[in-house]
């Protein structure tokens, strides 16, 4: 940033004991009974983040360790150089400005547009600071300047004054959390104080070493009743017994007369009633924890049936399974799975996927996979990133999380279900990159190419490392080496048939072309393993794929609409192979309104075609079996 000229407020106290005492400086002024320093810091201030957190907390009389936790638990201390988070948040602090993003439905239709009860947090910091919201938004010391303000005037709201200690504070905690849940706000309050009493270092993404102290502070519990906080009632969780837990509810209202407008989920009664449950697709959150619950608990454009916790693996679920949530933004796949949302941000994997949240998220997903008879492989256990588009747009525009740093090898491991060639077939390849010893130059961002322990290779168009990296159709503009590139990696786990073989590498077939990978001594992969092995029929020339395996128009009754099958920006020329799991008869459940009880009102619909799931590309696939021949790997 640009340095600007600025003049030093000259304090009217000084205090020795940092942090159990405060100041205002002669140019202080007053909003809303809160004092604060007029704006004399600028864009550009030279400050490092420990300092910007020291100066503030002395500017607004916050205790500097609480500042210091609350960023600590929404963003690790990390600007993300003014973009906003999944659920607007902006800065170290996490100010929001918050704008939905489009349904993670996935149906492809646009409903009546819905009222949401947004957060606006970095507008009201900016107005009490008298800056532009801008400003607030890509200056982190002005960040943490208008955060300091607002947990003030929050003091002010729960105990009335401004506490020399920090136990106080304990109320202006929840408060920022922006939840009116008790469970959810309290529950952030509680993670502030557990980051003071254990105390918290890192080095940011930018580049610097910020230091939280531990503290022996207790909080005083008592300052969160002025809030007038609403109790959830409570629900049992489908957890294994030996996972902590809760269960939240996620938001599920009409909102209009329109029985169609309503978020976050659709009822139905599975597997008794509506689709059956064939996969769990794990996310990342790209927000924090405590902001994910407030954010799936109001009207949403997004949900998930479980949320982890980083720091401890707790559980929070907030839809019951046999329930639609809308998390993986494909209508098919959503029918068909349980999303569990993991606390963390997908190019900061090191700092937030913790071995307890491994842990405990491994212990969910074998329980869920025993009751609902889900296979333990990577063909069901699927990153979001690997759910394909329902058009081609929609797969241009898919998620890419977890992305490259989830431990997959680690993850199968848990599960009791390691990545290895124990019955494998030489045609098939599955990916094993042995993630801790794979580091691969990856851009993070702005061109920062760096080696990173990872969870894939690289593909090539020929067997050296001079030739070029491919590129996804699409994908055409990414870069190569981009973190969330998905379209040139093949991930640990991931199964491909083999086409050739020359030296140290090995190719395969990967979205409709041949891609090469770098192999020697086999290090990089296993023989793999999958139901059949498809390929395009004789005289076919080339075949399409699909994001689903929706019914054909016949099988729909006179009252619903048929849904679109359209097929994706890839085909699958004559000769190329693909491994492909168990067929499936077309399936579509209709889930439309607002209803309490699907029985009545929500519909299931089976076509007579059908499709082979198949390991397409990065993502998942289908083709409709009537186009291929398949065998026996």
């Amino acid at each position: 940033m640009k340095r600007k000229g600025m003049r030093a407020a000259k304090l009217a106290l000084f205090c020795v004991l940092a942090g159990s005492c405060f100041f205002l400086s002669p140019n202080s002024q007053s909003v809303g009974g809160i004092a604060y320093a007029a704006a004399e810091t600028t864009a550009g201030d030279n400050h490092t983040i420990q300092e910007s957190f020291k100066k503030a907390a002395l500017e607004f009389s916050v205790p500097e360790n609480i500042l210091l936790a609350v960023s600590y638990n929404l963003t690790r201390w990390d600007q993300h150089k003014g973009l906003p988070s999944t659920s607007g948040g902006y800065g170290i602090m996490h100010l929001t400005q918050f704008t939905p993003e489009a349904s993670s439905k996935g149906d492809n239709e646009n409903p009546e547009p819905i009222s949401y009860a947004s957060s606006h947090t970095l507008d009201e910091a900016a107005s009490i600071l008298k800056l532009s919201p801008e400003v607030l938004k890509t200056d982190p010391a002005q960040n943490i300047r208008g955060a300091a303000a607002l947990l003030a005037s929050y003091a002010k709201e729960t105990t009335g004054r401004l506490s020399a200690d920090e136990a106080d504070w304990y109320g202006a905690a929840a408060r920022y959390s922006g939840s009116d849940i008790e469970e959810i706000a309290t529950d952030f309050a509680d993670q502030v104080y557990a980051s003071i009493q254990k105390g918290e270092e890192r080095q940011t993404a930018e580049g610097q070493d910020v230091v939280l102290a531990p503290t022996a502070s207790i909080p005083n519990k008592n300052t969160v009743k002025k809030i007038h906080l609403k109790k959830q009632k409570k629900s049992d969780t489908e957890v294994p017994k030996n996972v902590p837990s809760q269960f939240i509810p996620a938001f599920y209202q009409q909102l209009s007369s329109n029985p169609g407008n309503y978020t976050n989920y659709d009822v139905a009664d599975r597997p008794k009633f509506g689709p059956d449950i064939r996969y769990i697709v794990i996310h990342d959150t790209e927000v924090g924890y405590d902001d994910t619950l407030k954010l799936f608990s109001r009207s949403y454009t997004a949900s998930a049936h479980y949320v982890v916790r980083s720091s401890d693996g707790f559980v929070t679920q907030m839809i019951k399974n046999k329930d639609v949530a809308w998390h993986a933004g494909n209508w098919y796949f959503n029918m068909h799975s349980i999303g569990i949302e993991h606390e963390g941000f997908a190019l900061q994997g090191g700092s937030w996927f913790t071995e307890q949240m491994y842990r405990n998220s491994a212990s969910l997903v074998r329980y869920l996979a025993r009751i609902y008879q889900i296979p333990l492989d990577r063909a069901h256990i699927i990153g979001h990133e690997e759910v394909p588009g329902l058009t081609p747009a929609n797969q241009s525009a898919m998620h890419s999380d977890p992305a490259t740093f989830w431990d997959w090898e680690h993850y199968m491991e848990l599960l009791g279900a390691p990545i290895t060639d124990s019955h494998g077939s030489k045609k098939l390849v599955t990916i094993k990159p042995h993630f801790k010893n794979n580091e691969q130059y990856v851009d993070v961002e702005d061109g920062n190419l760096k080696k990173h322990p990872s969870n894939f290779v690289y593909l090539h168009t020929g067997p050296s490392e001079d030739s070029p990296i491919i590129k996804d159709k699409a994908l055409p503009k990414a870069g190569d080496y981009e973190a969330l590139n998905w379209g040139d990696k093949a991930k640990a786990g991931q199964t491909f048939a083999l086409a050739e073989s020359k030296g140290d590498w090995d190719a395969i077939w990967y979205g409709g072309q041949k891609a090469w990978f770098y192999n020697q001594n086999g290090r990089m992969a296993v023989r793999g393993k999958a139901e059949s092995i498809i390929t395009p029929k004789k005289g076919k020339g080339s075949i399409p794929v699909y994001g689903s395996a929706y019914p054909e128009a016949a099988a729909y009754p006179s009252d619903i609409t048929p849904k679109a099958i359209t097929p994706l920006q890839y085909s699958i020329p004559e000769g190329q192979f693909y491994p492909a799991e168990k067929k499936v008869k077309a399936d579509y459940y209709n889930a439309k309104v607002f209803t309490l009880t699907p029985y009545g009102v929500h519909k299931m619909v089976y076509g007579n075609d059908e499709y082979y799931p198949i390991h397409f590309n990065h993502r998942l696939a289908f083709v409709k079996a009537s186009d291929v021949d398949a065998a026996a790997p």
